[in-house]
């Protein structure tokens, strides 16, 4: 059987124990780790091959006491189970790793409580820098830090007349993309499934879904808009069949529907099915977001294409770029991402 070996914070070896067993100070071991120039080429080998004959780990810690720089960055999202949130993820993780920046992430499961305890941990962690995937349910924590001008940006929200670094899709076209595009296949009473309205992205696709009804001469009826509520970690799913089994069962008349995300699209067609109505000769049904697994399902999803990965790079780019200024100003970028519409058959 192979031998376990436990270790523990005592039995780390430092670069003292390294030093004595080259028979060399300590400040030159730290040279030579830390890859200094002025050190000999053979002293540095022969230090280099005893730390790695004892396992040396290399004290991040110390360093970043010393630098007041963590080279790590703090990302909260609200739902990591959602796979829209793991493919800007990896633009984030890309972009990090171009740059040699580690990640904490962590998983606000749609709770601003939780978006609250999470920034003052990485705060507590020194970070860097943050991406926020913002909750938008209270601004009280972002604004402290936007005070005291701590590099954060916004990541898929907007919020008007402040100033701070936001990435986010243009929602308002992509809510008129998919709402138009029902209509011109025929459909007259169309329902949107969606998110709260005080987050920003939900509130600009219901923009557009108004701007397309009023374009094509069609009324907009308050009680076509079906707001999820409590939205937290893998909601959406549940969420868009509930609202379609309740519209069903209240006998409601629709031909189409509208959904804030491609995993409520997925909620809704299989309540649908369950009701023997057809997708799409019965119901037509257009998601958001275009995940991987909207074209595996049955009918293939319609949906609004987000340039997630995009997203993801270029908000930690926007970070990375503030970090590296130190500006204290009010200045602030936003950069807002084009959006485009997949037809497939649903």
């Amino acid at each position: 059987m192979r031998e376990v070996v436990k270790i523990s914070r005592s039995s780390f070896v430092t670069i003292k124990d390294i030093a004595e067993k080259a028979g060399v100070s300590v400040n030159t071991v730290s040279r030579a780790l830390n890859d200094k120039p002025d050190i000999n080429p053979q002293t540095k080998e022969k230090i280099e091959k005893i730390a790695q004959e004892l396992g040396y780990v290399k004290n991040i810690y110390a360093t970043m006491l010393k630098s007041n720089v963590t080279h790590t960055i703090g990302v909260i999202m609200p739902d990591s189970s959602n796979p829209f949130f793991s493919e800007v993820f990896k633009g984030i993780d890309k972009a990090a790793r171009d740059n040699n920046y580690q990640i904490i992430i962590m998983n606000s499961e749609g709770l601003y409580e939780n978006e609250e305890k999470f920034l003052k941990t990485l705060l507590e962690r020194r970070v860097d820098g943050i991406l926020l995937f913002p909750m938008q349910k209270s601004y009280e924590d972002i604004q402290e830090l936007i005070k005291e001008h701590f590099p954060i940006v916004l990541v898929g929200r907007e919020i008007d007349g402040w100033n701070v670094d936001e990435i986010f899709s243009d929602e308002v076209k992509g809510g008129y993309l998919a709402t138009k595009y029902l209509i011109e296949k025929g459909c007259k009473k169309i329902k949107m499934i969606t998110d709260q309205l005080y987050n920003s992205a939900s509130n600009g696709r219901l923009q557009g879904y108004k701007k397309a009804l009023k374009e094509k001469g069609l009324t907009f009826f308050e009680d076509d808009i079906k707001i999820c509520e409590g939205i937290h970690e893998g909601y959406h799913v549940k969420a868009g069949y509930d609202k379609t089994i309740e519209m069903i069962r209240k006998k409601e008349e629709f031909d189409g529907i509208f959904c804030y995300n491609d995993l409520i699209a997925y909620g809704a067609i299989k309540a649908l099915k369950e009701n023997n109505l057809k997708v799409p000769q019965n119901v037509s049904v257009v998601g958001y977001d275009d995940i991987a697994f909207s074209r595996l399902i049955d009918p293939e999803l319609t949906t609004v294409k987000v340039k997630k990965f995009e997203m993801g790079y270029e908000a930690f780019q926007m970070l990375y770029k503030r970090i590296k200024s130190k500006k204290r100003d009010n200045s602030s970028t936003r950069k807002v991402l084009d959006i485009e519409l997949v037809v497939r058959k649903s």
